[in-house]
């Protein structure tokens, strides 16, 4: 299996219900295309569903389902002081006030390449260049931040790798004016058994509650 980062929490706890053992790479979506590209064995694949449509167009995948949208948020660490983020100028403030800002790879990772999209909008991209603190996708950012020993820092990330680090708190999603809601979408590869009964149990109905406490809207 190869998946989005942003799906992990949902796969690894719904396989611990389960009691099936996995095995599934975990990363920025760009990462996981090059992996397919390049011809890793795949049975089960998580993309964005613009990445999932060209798959089923090219005869790559054979059965697809929405897992649901995810906002991208901005993350403290726990106990931290929650920063004001609901308008561009405190967003503005609050990563200007920052020691270190982490996110996800800013070439391969959806939440990456929006967030450089969003301090170049704010107009802080030289100011903060020196802070910022991007790793191969959101969950590796998101524990990088807990871990810090910086006295103010930030992160930006989809809200479903914020909420499956411990340590890390959601403060909420971008303003409206930065608002991005990614549909991540399963792809069913392969006609083993296994296969078909793992992706029916992370898209059906049974799994909808686990989805949505992770961070994943219909």
């Amino acid at each position: 299996m190869l998946s989005a980062g942003a799906a992990q929490g949902v796969v690894t706890r719904l396989a611990a219900q389960l009691g099936i053992t996995l095995d599934a790479q975990f990363g920025a979506v760009g990462a996981m295309q090059e992996l397919l590209d390049a011809g890793t064995p795949c049975d089960l694949i998580i993309l964005t569903r613009r990445q999932v449509d060209a798959l089923l167009a090219q005869g790559r995948a054979a059965t697809a389902a929405d897992l649901g949208r995810v906002r991208t948020g901005v993350a403290v660490r726990r106990d931290d002081p929650l920063p004001a983020i609901a308008t561009p100028d405190a967003l503005r403030k609050a990563l200007l006030a920052a020691e270190e800002i982490y996110h996800p790879d800013p070439t391969k990772a959806t939440a990456g390449i929006h967030f450089a999209k969003v301090i170049a909008a704010l107009g802080i991209a030289d100011a903060v260049s020196g802070r910022l603190r991007p790793h191969p996708n959101g969950a590796t950012a998101m524990r990088a931040l807990v871990a810090t020993r910086a006295s103010r820092a930030i992160g930006c990330t989809q809200i479903t790798e914020i909420r499956n680090t411990e340590g890390c708190v959601l403060v909420g999603p971008l303003p409206k004016e930065f608002e991005l809601a990614t549909t991540y979408t399963a792809a069913l590869r392969s006609e083993e058994a296994e296969a078909r009964d793992f992706f029916r149990q992370l898209t059906g109905g049974d799994s909808a509650a686990l989805r949505h406490s992770l961070g994943f809207e219909s």
